[in-house]
């Protein structure tokens, strides 16, 4: 069994077996008693003998090294230009190495998975001591694969430094194996590249210039394909862009309290701030406590609080000194909260003009606490408090705008329903939605011009602008929404390059990260 695993053990001879702390020798001899040169020549006249040390694959942890004593031959063919050869096992030695092809080849792997410093934390983890940077000149000195016939390319763009600098991708899209990979992402080097691959029938992309002048140059045969999903979420930025422009119309007008007259208006008692409730429950449980004989410090480790907060509960006679002194900390935007709180709803943003507008009200104070005071407001999704119900925010209706009406809740459903009857452009606009989606997934293609003349005489003027941009790139964007081709295979791969990027720790430099995109799987 051994011998069909590593069929080199059959022309050694093991001497002697030393196991140390860390690793396993194997002293060892070739059996043979000649040797065979590179012009093919036999000769059993011995020059010389010298030990040449192999490192193996590890066994139970331990690395494992091969003292192999090693026989230097002399050539009797005298047309040879080697006067001298060293004698090599087929399958363990090869010239000039220190590690065993077995061995080689688990590197290797190791690198292209994990790249340098995590491959060698592996590496040690299983007994194999080596360097980061050894396996990255294995990885850098594999051959690339060859590229062979290609039909459906996908072609996409991917970030070394977001906004800076960008590589391009190529993928075959029958087997979704990346071929090629290059800096920058300009058309030249894509029509280079297909110059050498007619055969190139459709070409799947997104809808930069760059890559179609490239497509058009190289390749004229082949049919330009834009992404699917590119197009929806390009529709979605429109989409977002004009439901902004609406915003101060999401909110539902409040409900009118109904005509009772007879009966008596039930006046509710307004709400008690949770501050106000959590702070009476502490000081009735740190007077209780202290009546029970608790130390302040005692006291404070049992209700998780800090000591100066239980002096203060324990000194405060009622717990309503402690809650009209926590109520005391007026701050200067106060008196005009309101008066932000209806303009933001509003749609006005600028925390520079509404600056303004409460300044000729009397506001004293600066305007970086009026941008303090809008900030929670804008990280909280854009609502800021009003007189009636939350009004939804703005990535919320294209949400529901962009989603399939029998995906929606019902609550969502409803809420979007009420919403395109009070606003009719927000109704126009959902119903151009759904036409382009059924457009997509149905793979009507033949309908694009109609529904781009149609947005067009709209009046959504991001809309129309989205639209206006499909007729830049017609002819892709009817294939996409005709042909079933897409670039799902390209985006699932430009994900795995960002991972593999990113694995590197900054030693993604161009030649090793094109090495473990094509040939890492």
């Amino acid at each position: 069994m051994l011998l069909e695993l590593f069929p080199y053990l059959s022309a050694l001879l093991i001497e002697e077996v030393e196991r140390r702390p860390d690793k396993v020798v194997l002293r060892t001899r070739v059996r043979a008693t000649c040797g065979s040169c590179r012009c093919g020549q036999s000769s059993a006249r011995v020059h010389g003998r010298y030990v040449r040390k192999l490192r193996d694959v590890a066994v139970g942890g331990l690395g494992v090294v091969i003292e192999l004593r090693i026989r230097r031959f002399r050539c009797e063919n005298t047309a040879c230009t080697a006067v001298t050869f060293a004698e090599q096992i087929v399958g363990l030695t090869t010239p000039h190495s220190r590690q065993t092809p077995l061995l080689r080849g688990v590197l290797t792997r190791i690198g292209l998975a994990l790249a340098g410093r995590a491959g060698a934390r592996l590496a040690s983890a299983v007994g194999i001591t080596v360097g980061k940077d050894t396996l990255l000149r294995l990885v850098r000195a594999l051959p690339e694969p060859e590229v062979g016939e290609v039909e459906v390319l996908g072609v996409d763009d991917f970030a070394f430094r977001k906004g800076r600098h960008y590589g391009t991708v190529l993928i075959d899209m029958a087997t979704h194996r990346p071929l090629h990979l290059y800096d920058g992402r300009e058309g030249e080097e894509l029509a280079a590249w297909l110059r050498d691959h007619p055969e190139v029938k459709v070409i799947c992309r997104d809808r930069s210039s760059g890559y179609a002048e490239g497509a058009r140059i190289g390749a004229p045969q082949a049919e330009q394909v834009a992404d699917r999903y590119h197009l929806w979420a390009n529709l979605g930025q429109a989409v977002e862009k004009t439901v902004n422009g609406h915003r101060s119309r999401l909110a539902e007008p409040p409900s009118e309290p109904a005509d009772t007259p007879d009966e008596p208006q039930v006046v509710q008692p307004p709400t008690e701030l949770k501050i106000v409730t959590r702070l009476r429950e502490q000081h009735a449980a740190a007077h209780e406590l202290w009546q029970q004989g608790m130390s302040k410090a005692a006291i404070g480790r049992k209700l998780g609080l800090h000591q100066a907060t239980v002096r203060k509960l324990v000194n405060a006679p009622t717990a309503d000194d402690i809650v009209a002194k926590s109520l005391q900390r007026a701050h200067v935007v106060d008196p005009h909260v309101s008066y932000l709180h209806r303009r933001w709803n509003e749609g006005v943003r600028n925390a520079t003009k509404l600056y303004r507008e409460i300044q000729e009200q009397g506001y004293p104070g600066g305007e970086l606490a009026v941008q303090r005071h809008l900030g929670q407001y804008r990280t909280g999704r854009g609502h800021a408090p009003g007189p009636g119900p939350k009004p939804p925010s703005v990535r919320e209706v294209t949400s529901w705008i962009m989603t399939h009406p029998e995906h929606l809740r019902d609550e969502d459903a409803g809420k979007l329903h009420r919403l395109r009857e009070r606003d009719p452009e927000l109704d126009r606009l959902t119903g151009h939605v759904r036409k382009f989606a059924v457009m997509m997934t149905a793979r009507h293609g033949d309908r694009l011009e109609g529904w781009i003349t149609e947005v067009e005489q709209d009046s959504l003027a991001p809309l129309a602008g989205f639209a206006r941009n499909l007729r830049r790139d017609f002819d892709a964007v009817r294939n996409g929404l005709s042909l079933p081709h897409s670039s799902g295979a390209v985006e699932g791969n430009i994900n795995r390059l960002k991972m593999l990027k990113r694995q590197m720790f900054g030693r993604a430099s161009l030649d090793l990260l094109r090495k473990r995109v094509l040939l890492a799987r």
